[in-house]
């Protein structure tokens, strides 16, 4: 079963230009073959081949974006840093920032293949719980790292993370938002008026730690081979990672996958982490919150005709739904 689709009409890229250059640059031979990766409602990612080799490219979406956005500079640079400390990082072999090529910065990395769960599964209740453990276990060897021996400390400033994050979260909402939600305004304030102090040790955060970011190994599926889309890495407080994990897991996922038998719930996940999760209730809240931002800003792109992806046509009723979820959070935070 193929994991790629033919090239979605609206988001064709200059094939020959891009050809000659990657000839160019990464020394390849005969042509290029190109398919999509349908996956994913940001950055556009597609697979390349020169006969049996195989890479990956991401670029940002078309059209404007927000300021410090789909910034696959930073993102080629976090895969250089992490992908020899942490493997389960691809490795990437080319940035590109000469946006006469493709229209934009792009970077391409290695191909890897296996499973990646989205809105469907046949796993048994055993295999289910064994890759909900080791998905908890791969977060918390990401946290182990450390980050000043291997010199990972230039990837981020830790100090006022959150707070940081929280502010430019609200910033993105008021700049892309196509009408008025007022509970994502009382989320906002309800945040900033909660921001916690700097954890006592600052980890490496992946971003967007979900269940359809990593890859699953086709022989193994318990066994992880893969963890993608490291645009939002960062150095800071790893709690951000499980509000993350549980936002997409428990409070609102984009499908009902993890709600089968088997999969662990949120206190399974809390007991399986290995690190102080008191507070954690309150970075659930701000999760839900960044994921309707993240929402809004596709959909104010698709309201203002910069993509014509029908997966997108309804999102601004999403954005009500994830405000009202988060606000419901506040009452257990």
């Amino acid at each position: 079963m193929t994991d790629t689709r033919p090239v979605r009409d609206s988001e064709q890229l200059d094939w020959e230009k891009l050809a000659a250059y990657l000839r160019r640059a990464l020394n390849l031979d005969g042509e290029m073959r190109v398919s999509q990766f349908p996956g994913g409602h940001s950055n556009l990612t597609y697979d390349l081949a020169f006969g049996d080799f195989e890479l990956v490219l991401r670029r940002p979406p078309f059209g404007p974006v927000p300021p410090r956005a789909h910034d696959m500079a930073r993102e080629y640079r976090v895969l250089a840093a992490v992908h020899p400390h942490f493997p389960l990082a691809p490795q990437p072999y080319l940035l590109c920032e000469d946006a006469s090529v493709i229209g934009s910065v792009f970077y391409v990395m290695e191909r890897r293949r296996g499973i990646v769960v989205r809105n469907e599964e046949s796993f048994d209740e055993a295999l289910r719980r064994n890759i909900s453990a080791n998905m908890i276990d791969t977060l918390a060897q990401l946290h182990a790292i450390d980050v000043a021996a291997h010199g990972l400390d230039a990837l981020g400033k830790p100090a006022g993370f959150v707070a940081r994050q929280i502010r430019g979260w609200t910033e993105r909402w008021h700049g892309s938002k196509t009408s008025d939600v007022p509970d994502m305004e009382w989320l906002a304030r309800w945040l900033e008026e909660r921001i916690p102090p700097d954890p006592p040790r600052a980890t490496l955060v992946h971003g967007d730690f979900k269940l359809d970011n990593v890859m699953l190994a086709s022989d193994d599926p318990s066994r992880l081979v893969g963890v993608f889309d490291w645009e939002m890495s960062a150095i800071g407080d790893p709690l951000v990672d499980l509000g993350i994990l549980l936002c997409y897991w428990v409070h609102a996922p984009m499908s009902d996958v993890t709600r089968n038998p088997g999969w662990f719930t949120r206190d399974e996940i809390l007991a399986r982490y290995p690190g102080d999760v008191s507070n954690v209730a309150l970075y659930e809240v701000f999760a839900v919150f960044k994921l309707a931002v993240v929402i809004q800003q596709i959909y104010a792109r698709f309201a203002r005709g910069q993509t014509d992806d029908p997966r997108f046509a309804q999102m601004g009723e999403r954005v009500v739904d994830l405000a009202r979820i988060a606000k419901t959070l506040t009452e257990a935070a």
